[in-house]
């Protein structure tokens, strides 16, 4: 699943302050205020912020901060922030340290901005505590410090500031300033979401569907996913997609599936968009479409997503919802084979042993980069790839004949139980080509593969007996019965 990136953010305070101890002008400002009737606000403020009022100054700096009663003005808005941090207001000096964070009404300038929201963290503000939080977590104003990141995200988490906890729980779910604590990271992943952070929201059914921190539980989790897949998150809509596909936390559902890879898809989510592909292309939760699963599978490859771009050749390649086109078919697999898909890697092979595609100018050279990428699906495992290499090796196509070498990738296929392999290897143990000539283990081999379907060895296995007697025969069908309850291995 798709985990969201942190994100960090200053958030502007504006507040206005306590009437405590004030004189009745004071007071007439603050009505007025509340009630929205800002000139005469402002009228009552003014005189009071001139003749040094820190209460009266700070709100006038909030109404010019949003234009309220007058023209929206910044420098207006910070010379009365900074007259009012001057006398220790706290929430004028966490205004003026965003101000000077974002570059507004004066120079960009983090280091003031560290300066103002550490004077009002320390008077217990707890948005200048997120704030300072902010920019010791990403280096703005002063070195970067997870450990004084974790102390101030707390303080202001322990207040209720819902962004806080969130990256609270951020920095406990990956170790940063703290012991890495999937529990204690699930607990302030739980407090954000109560209070409605998306990203939160999405991260707790994360916790909930591994069993990060707390007992796994897919019912939990699709309840959290579905609160912020309702607020249109593409990731949330595509793991919600995926609970209904595999029945996860919820009755196994195709259509609803298909529903929440769809929103998800509209967006851009590549993921969904070869999902969707998948599910045209199989007919689930809606009729077959082979060209609807085209058009997804190319919006899904187009982004670089390894597995569409396989299933787009291979629609190009079989002629699935396009026309057939080899050189089409051929592009696709090649993007997928250079991320590393040892499907993609091995049918390119195919495609160049067979001259599908490509140029064939140069057969040499075509068989030259089929072995290049049967070998690189080869030792991925890929079995087919494996018993390819073993035929080109076997044979001296774009490299030269070497029987060992066949040998060696016949038996690696053949333990993972392609009959055509195990045929092979078995003949090769007939002939003594590669191996010692062992008829037993010929036997074996043959037997084995016949048992998989294959024709070619049954024959070969009936010629084979004629050379052994039959308590080799009997040894041999031993042999051939252990190694395939040990499926293929060291046999």
């Amino acid at each position: 699943m798709i985990r969201p990136l942190a994100i960090f953010c200053t958030v502007l305070v504006l507040m206005l302050g306590s009437t405590e101890g004030w004189s009745a002008d004071f007071q007439t400002g603050l009505n007025a205020y509340k009630i929205g009737n800002y000139a005469t606000a402002l009228r009552e403020f003014r005189p009071l912020g001139e003749q040094g009022d820190a209460f009266s100054q700070f709100n006038l700096g909030v109404m010019y901060d949003n234009g309220l009663g007058v023209t929206e003005n910044n420098e207006e808005a910070v010379k009365w922030y900074k007259l009012s941090a001057e006398q220790g207001n706290a929430r004028a000096q966490n205004n003026l340290g965003v101000m000077y964070d974002h570059g507004e009404g004066v120079p960009e300038d983090d280091r003031e901005a560290v300066k103002w929201h550490t004077l009002a963290a320390k008077q217990g503000i707890a948005r200048a505590q997120f704030n300072l939080a902010v920019m010791y977590d990403n280096g703005w104003g002063v070195p970067k410090d997870d450990k004084k990141a974790v102390k101030w995200y707390k303080l202001a988490a322990e207040q209720g500031i819902a962004n806080a906890e969130y990256n609270l729980a951020l920095m406990y779910e990956n170790g940063w300033g703290v012991p890495k604590d999937d529990k204690t990271a699930v607990k302030w992943y739980k407090l954000a979401s109560e209070q409605g952070i998306a990203n939160a929201q999405y991260n707790l059914a994360v916790m909930y569907e591994n069993g990060w921190g707390v007992p796994k539980d897919d019912k939990k989790a699709v309840k959290w996913y579905k609160l912020v897949a309702e607020k249109g998150n593409a990731t949330a809509q595509f793991n919600l997609g995926v609970m209904y596909r595999k029945g996860w936390g919820v009755p196994k559902d195709d259509k609803e599936a298909v529903k929440w890879y769809k929103l998800a898809a509209d967006q851009g989510n590549a993921p969904a968009q070869f999902n969707l592909g998948v599910m045209y292309d199989k007919g689930e939760g809606l009729p077959e479409d082979d060209q609807e699963a085209v058009n997804w599978y190319r919006r899904a490859a187009e982004q670089g997503l390894v597995d569409a771009q396989l299933n787009l050749g291979l629609m190009y390649d079989n002629g699935l919802g396009v026309a057939g086109n080899d050189k089409e078919a051929v592009k696709w697999y090649l993007l997928a084979a250079k991320q590393g898909d040892a499907d993609a890697q091995y049918n390119l092979g195919v495609m160049y042993r067979k001259g599908y595609g490509v140029s064939k100018d140069d057969m040499s050279r075509l068989y030259h980069a089929a072995v290049k990428w049967f070998r690189r699906a080869a030792e991925q495992g890929h079995a087919d790839a494996q018993f390819n290499l073993g035929l080109v090796y076997d044979n001296g196509l774009g490299v030269p004949e070497d029987n060992k070498e066949a040998a060696k990738w016949y038996r690696r296929a053949a333990e993972l139980g392609d009959a055509d392999a195990q045929s092979n290897l078995g003949f090769m143990y007939a002939k003594g080509e590669g191996v010692l000539q062992n008829y037993v283990l010929a036997h074996m081999w043959s037997d084995i593969a016949s048992s998989n379907g294959s024709q070619t060895a049954s024959q070969n296995k009936n010629i084979i007996e004629k050379k052994m007697s039959a308590s080799q025969i009997e040894g041999a069908q031993k042999l051939a019965r252990d190694c395939m309850e040990k499926s293929f291995k060291g046999c």
